[in-house]
């Protein structure tokens, strides 16, 4: 099953961004934000994908 409304990358990067948060390390952090507005991205390409058909 594909994850285009990008679900998957939005509770992952929440994950990882407190995860960073807890241990202190940044870079987690940042890294859980990145894949969080990668979810974002994917949920408002299907939405644009879907208003054009």
């Amino acid at each position: 099953m594909k994850d285009k409304h990008g679900i998957k990358d939005k509770v992952a990067g929440k994950f990882k961004e407190v995860e960073g948060k807890v241990t202190g390390d940044k870079a987690r952090e940042l890294e859980g934000k990145a894949q969080q507005d990668k979810g974002k991205v994917k949920s408002k390409a299907t939405k644009v994908k879907e208003d054009l058909e």
